[in-house]
């Protein structure tokens, strides 16, 4: 087995304790021919399973909103791939994979609108943020039961503009669903710990 064959594995097959949606197919190929250590595959399966979630119950709750789901979920599925480069912040703080990731993104033909992703992830307040970019952030902070009162305020405000509904109505209905996703938390969190920071190279 090798390195390449982990990453598909990791990124493609069924998993049941957390039940996980794969990776898109051409996100696991690019993840393997990066070189993406583990660690870094099982984190961005977890968040883009939190980010379709999330994107089911805003279809269900509020259709009125339009978003870009395949943007979304491109986002979430590819946001910390700089880490690749930057191995260090896998395990500890650092920016410097946001930048990476996206010119990462760039040098391998993804369009600019879908790297960005990758270096705007960790900010949703500046000038262009789209209720994608919220959604992708979102997904990043909730998947391990982070909750972000600043980053919801923006999403609440998007959803009371598209349904017409009072803000607080709105703050009521995400708040129920993400402290639902949060209390998945900690599966997540194991599954993502059971995987090497490094790569295990096997014969």
């Amino acid at each position: 087995m090798t390195a390449v064959f982990d990453t598909l594995s990791i990124a493609l097959a069924e998993t049941s304790d957390p039940p996980l949606l794969p990776l898109p197919a051409d996100v696991a190929a690019l993840l393997a021919d990066v070189g993406a250590p583990p660690r870094l595959v099982a984190h961005l399966r977890a968040v883009h399973d939190v980010a379709a979630q999330l994107l089911e119950w805003l279809g269900r709750h509020c259709p009125g909103l339009t978003v870009d789901r395949a943007a979304v979920l491109f986002g979430a599925a590819t946001h910390d791939i700089g880490k690749v480069l930057h191995t260090g912040e896998l395990s500890g703080p650092g920016a410097r994979h946001e930048e990476a990731g996206r010119e990462l993104l760039l040098a391998r033909g993804v369009p600019p609108e879908l790297a960005r992703f990758a270096g705007g992830h960790a900010s949703w307040d500046g000038p262009g943020v789209g209720v994608e970019d919220l959604l992708v952030s979102l997904a990043d902070k909730v998947w391990k039961n982070k909750r972000v009162a600043d980053l919801e305020d923006l999403v609440v405000a998007e959803l009371s503009r598209a349904s017409a509904r009072p803000a607080w109505q709105e703050f009521l209905a995400l708040d129920e669903f993400l402290t639902a996703v949060g209390d998945h938390a900690d599966r997540r969190l194991a599954w993502q710990a059971t995987h090497p920071l490094t790569p295990v190279l096997r014969g």
